[in-house]
């Protein structure tokens, strides 16, 4: 399919520069209008478009990859307004982001139609970026492969790997997006510091006070729509485990999910700054939509008890029926690991294998005040369309309608 040329004003980029990373909001071709009438899409989805090597993922995208043209195909067939893509490797030029949206969103795949975003938010996380500190605790300082990405800010095996890509129909204030990747985990109030079991801390002080709570990074990132602004507060917190009997990720994990709790709550909160030197919640009137891969099942896995419920059960989140599929209910019943789990299945999000089985991990929460009028998530059944997009990734993608505010 041949991609339509751009107007010279659609091809403008716009770049914000800040404390210690870049981001930009990229302009172009409009092809699907939306009226105030219409509900809109958030959407959430953890695409496992990474790659071991430093610029392996914008190799093989340039090459042709199977797996992003399936993972293309699911967001072409759901058509979300507003997207977050979870575990797609960063790169500073944008190259990756530039080849997926036009070699892949924007080129029909498997008898979909093209997708076009106007606007994105790219930008650094703390993944594969070295820390220069000890933090496995091995009594080293990063090395190759794993040494490097256990002494990275946020593990990885090189700078911006399993980054975040936000997608947008429409504007995106450049300007006002926050981000809190820099955020050392110390100055949070009653921050979990991990100990051992016998109490005693397992960073050295030295360490623990430098050490930053975002594992990849945390965005407010501010859009406006035909229902007015709405802050997409996106983030991807460490997985709760691969760690040892100090619990050092699980805790992490835990506080990494505080941290949009305590964004959304009020009081001061002169510790809360981001990475351009402005502390503070979101002000109480604001809409906003959480939205990511928060390692986190409400009953099952390895989170810390009520680590996803400090979100579900916020006063400002908006209590609605969970998404669900008959594709996730089914396949619950494939894995005997999923016999122990006290969730519902057909809530799960994402599938583990025969050894760990489905858990809900992925989250689409509107604020108070966003009337849902639909929501789901992309798991077909065996023999369904789009049963065999399935293989590309682990995850599948969460998706919520939203009416005008009330």
């Amino acid at each position: 399919m041949r991609i339509p040329s751009l107007s010279a004003a659609c091809l403008a980029l716009l770049v914000l520069t800040g404390c210690g990373g870049s981001a930009e909001v990229r302009p172009a071709a409009r092809t699907e209008p939306v009226t105030p009438a219409m509900p809109l899409r958030f959407a959430t989805f953890n695409t496992s478009l990474y790659d071991e090597e430093h610029g392996g993922l914008v190799a093989r995208l340039d090459e042709g990859d199977e797996d992003a043209r399936k993972i293309a195909a699911v967001i072409q067939r759901q058509r979300p307004d507003v997207l977050l893509l979870n575990e797609f490797d960063y790169d500073p030029a944008g190259r990756a982001a530039t080849l997926f949206q036009e070699r892949y969103l924007g080129v029909g795949q498997s008898g979909e139609a093209a997708i076009v975003y106007p606007y994105r938010y790219f930008a650094e996380v703390n993944t594969g970026v070295p820390s220069g500190l000890d933090l496995d605790q091995d009594g080293r300082i990063g090395g190759e492969g794993r040494f490097h990405g256990n002494d990275a800010w946020g593990y990885g095996l090189h700078p911006g790997q399993y980054g975040l890509l936000v997608l947008s129909k429409h504007p995106i204030d450049a300007d006002a997006v926050r981000s809190f990747r820099l955020l050392r985990w110390s100055t949070m109030p009653g921050a979990r510091e991990p100990k051992f079991p016998d109490g005693r801390a397992f960073y050295p002080a030295g360490v623990w006070s430098q050490l930053r709570l975002s594992s990849k990074s945390h965005w407010d990132v501010p859009i406006d729509t035909p229902l007015g602004r709405i802050h997409f507060l996106v983030a991807h917190p460490t997985p709760p485990v691969f760690d040892g009997p100090e619990r050092r990720n699980a805790a992490r994990n835990h506080d990494e999910i505080r941290l949009w709790a305590e964004y959304l709550s009020p009081g001061d909160k002169p510790w809360l700054c981001d990475d351009a030197g402005r502390c503070g919640g979101l002000a109480p009137d604001e809409h906003f939509v959480i939205a990511g891969d928060y390692n986190a099942d409400p009953a099952d896995g390895g989170s810390l008890p009520g680590a996803i419920h400090q979100l579900l059960e916020h006063p400002r989140v908006l209590r609605y029926a969970t998404p669900r599929s008959d594709g996730a209910a089914g396949d619950a019943l494939t894995h005997p690991a999923n016999a122990a789990h006290k969730s519902n299945p057909a809530h799960d999000t994402a599938s583990f294998g025969a050894r760990n089985g489905n858990y809900r991990v992925d989250y689409v929460l509107p604020s108070v005040g966003l009337p849902v009028q639909a929501s789901g998530v992309f798991w077909p059944r065996p023999g369904e369309p789009g049963a065999a997009w399935l293989a590309a990734t682990d995850h599948r993608m969460v998706w919520v309608d939203l009416a005008a505010p009330e």
